[in-house]
């Protein structure tokens, strides 16, 4: 365990505690829900007793949702307080799955060739180099096996979410790799009663397009789909954060399909 593995590690279990929206379990599912939540965009095809690993996901959603529709489901997660929410949720429903504790830069307590598919939450952005954990995948990942990753959009963090000077939002900074810097990094959480508390957010590393596509191909991987996730609304109030998304959507995710031979 180093250093930024306590330091993330501390701000999670913080973010869970305050029920962070990442931390908030599943427990209204049905098996079509189930499979919106995993797999709005219609790649990942029938999972009933495949391997599935989810990958830095706790928090009592994928765990479910996999469990829901019938496969041998792996959670690991750094969080004590986001795989209690994964027991919750899975004894709402009666079903089961392994909960390991850990980091997703180490996999090896995983035999080589172990699942069908990693499903891989919004997570690598808390490490600094994403080749260490795609190397992880690559070792644990059946020939044929799914890769499922969400990471933050690098260009959002060169654009100051508060810059709306009538035309467009300001580009601050170059886009670049490393460490992200925010004008603040505390996240804001609503509680129960709609009130937003702020709490300390996790150190974060840019990892540009580029990298990331690149370091799969690179590893055998085959992308299978890229989205962006459009939450923004441009009839927002400008300088909102809704607004501000409809300019810079703040998330990617892809599909990739390990075919080591290519």
């Amino acid at each position: 365990m180093d250093e930024l593995h306590r330091h993330n590690k501390a701000r999670w279990e913080a973010l869970a505690a305050a029920n962070v929206a990442y931390s908030l379990p599943l427990l209204n599912l049905d098996l079509a829900a189930a499979r919106r939540v995993l797999d709005p965009h219609g790649v990942m095809g029938a999972v009933d007793g495949k391997e599935v690993l989810c990958l830095a996901a706790g928090g009592g959603q994928q765990s479910a949702a996999f469990a829901l529709l019938g496969a041998r489901t792996t959670v690991i997660d750094f969080s004590e307080t986001q795989l209690a929410r994964d027991r919750q949720a899975l004894a709402h429903y009666g079903l089961e799955a392994q909960l390991e504790q850990g980091d997703m830069r180490d996999l090896s307590r995983f035999a080589p060739a172990a699942f069908d598919i990693v499903w891989h939450a919004y997570s690598v952005n808390f490490v600094p180099d994403a080749g260490e954990v795609f190397d992880q995948v690559k070792r644990v990942l059946r020939p044929g096996g799914l890769y499922r990753l969400q990471w933050h959009n690098p260009f959002t963090t060169t654009v100051e979410e508060s810059g709306w000077d009538g035309r467009g939002y300001r580009v601050i900074a170059p886009y670049v790799g490393g460490e992200a810097t925010f004008r603040s990094t505390d996240w804001d959480v609503e509680d129960a009663d709609g009130v937003t508390r702020k709490v300390e957010g996790p150190r974060e590393f840019n990892h540009r397009l580029s990298d990331v596509i690149n370091g799969l191909i690179g590893r055998g991987f085959v992308i299978l789909g890229l989205w962006e996730d459009w939450l923004g609304d441009p009839t927002a109030e400008p300088g909102s954060w809704e607004h501000f998304l409809s300019f810079a959507p703040q998330l990617l995710e892809l599909w990739a399909r390990y075919e080591p031979r290519s």
